[in-house]
């Protein structure tokens, strides 16, 4: 028999409000967050279809077409989609609380094993078995971003609206992603930008300010703007520059956490000096094989920078954003989905954070520096492409060749 206040499927409204969804006790959520926190390993994907099997067909909490526009507007915000849209389900189910409990317990208990996993490849002098598995599933990275990249291809080649735009979109995102590095968001922008021009035109400007109901979203927005100038101020030094790193990371990336990666590398290998380039190509490779977000990638980077301390303010300062877009602007996930501004501007931004994506195969294989890297890095090519494994699977293969290498050698470079 189904619990009271669990199980009653969502019923949508004839007005085309968001369905009435019952009230969920915070417990549950947090029961049910913090399980699919623990097994969703497989990234965005994984996390998803964990989503939709308990909010939707298990207990019927929501409808099948809410979750699914739910899943396109967070496709639509930047920031990491997945992590978003688990906040937004918890969100539907007991609101302010509701998000804050349910995104905390999705995001934390990846963030305690990253951090863990941390203190053994980048911290201090780890044993060699260590820099083997590092190196081994490091060669395998850019496999995984070639694979990520190809998987969302085909369906934005499918829906794309201009012959000629589509693919200069992502020719441009590619070529930005292997060059320019920190300056690669500005890229992405700028290509959302020149699609909704080139869709709006003069219709653009004539739009109030002011959405149906008279809500004035200055102040909100500005709110938002002003966060970096907070995030500048929570401590001087070192943990300013990861907090300045991680807010770009969890609100200036648009496509999923490998559009990320250029950003990142020139910050914490190029600029800053925190991490070798061996050593990012390890972070990577522990933000795919661990649950939750892979955008926990960057607490790895904040961890190699200040320690324990630079890790959860990475973290906390990279999914911030993400709590804000849904607390703010839930209950107008609606209107986004269907508001014809945001899609052009995703339609440009969309193909050149995939083109982002594959270029950031381009810059992790230049730091791959053993003859062996390469052999390991084509076949991950192998085991993701023609044989579709998985990415967990293939990144510990990719580790356990390194170690074993590592150990017959006597020898592996950090």
């Amino acid at each position: 028999m189904s619990q009271p206040g669990e199980d009653v499927p969502a019923r949508a409204t004839p007005d085309g409000r968001p369905p009435a969804v019952p009230s969920v006790p915070l417990a549950t959520v947090l029961r049910e967050w913090g399980r699919i926190g623990c097994i969703g390993f497989g990234g965005p994907p994984a996390h998803i279809r964990l989503l939709r099997q308990l909010c939707v067909e298990r207990r019927g909490w929501l409808d099948a077409r809410e979750f699914e526009d739910a899943i396109a507007v967070c496709n639509l915000m930047p920031g990491p989609a997945s992590t978003q849209l688990a906040i937004f389900c918890a969100w539907r189910l007991r609101g302010r609380a509701g998000a804050l409990i349910g995104g905390a317990a999705f995001i934390i208990p990846g963030l305690i094993v990253i951090l863990a996993l941390s203190v053994l490849f980048v911290g201090g002098s780890p044993p060699l078995w260590v820099l083997g598995a590092g190196a081994g599933a490091g060669a395998a990275v850019p496999a995984v971003a070639v694979q990520a990249g190809w998987s969302l291809l085909v369906p934005s080649r499918r829906n794309r609206t201009s012959a000629i735009r589509w693919p200069a979109y992502l020719a441009v995102g590619l070529a930005a992603a292997a060059t320019v590095g920190a300056w690669l968001v500005l890229v992405l922008l700028g290509c959302g930008v020149i699609e909704l021009l080139a869709r709006s035109g003069p219709h653009l400007y004539g739009r109030s300010a002011r959405d149906a109901n008279g809500d004035d979203e200055g102040a909100r927005l500005h709110g938002f703007i002003a966060a970096p100038a907070f995030v500048l101020a929570v401590g001087g030094g070192v943990l300013a520059s990861v907090a300045w790193v991680a807010f770009k990371v969890g609100a200036l990336s648009f496509g999923g956490g490998f559009v990320i990666i250029p950003l990142m590398q020139a910050d914490a290998v190029s600029r800053y000096h925190w991490m070798t380039g061996a050593q990012f190509l390890s972070a990577v490779a522990l933000g795919q094989v661990t649950p939750g977000p892979v955008v926990q990638t960057v607490a790895v980077v904040g961890y190699a920078a200040a320690g324990l301390a630079g890790g959860l303010l990475a973290s906390a300062v990279a999914f911030g954003p993400s709590f804000l877009i849904v607390l703010l602007g839930g209950p107008r996930f609606q209107r986004i989905r269907s508001d014809e501004r945001a899609r052009a501007f995703l339609d440009g931004a969309g193909p050149a954070a995939i083109g982002a994506i594959l270029g950031s195969a381009v810059i992790l294989t230049r730091e791959l520096t053993h003859p062996w890297q390469y052999a390991v890095l084509a076949g991950a090519l192998v085991s993701l492409l023609p044989l579709r494994r998985g990415v967990v699977l293939t990144l510990l293969s990719a580790a356990a060749i390194g170690v074993t290498i590592a150990l017959a050698a006597g020898t592996v470079s950090p």
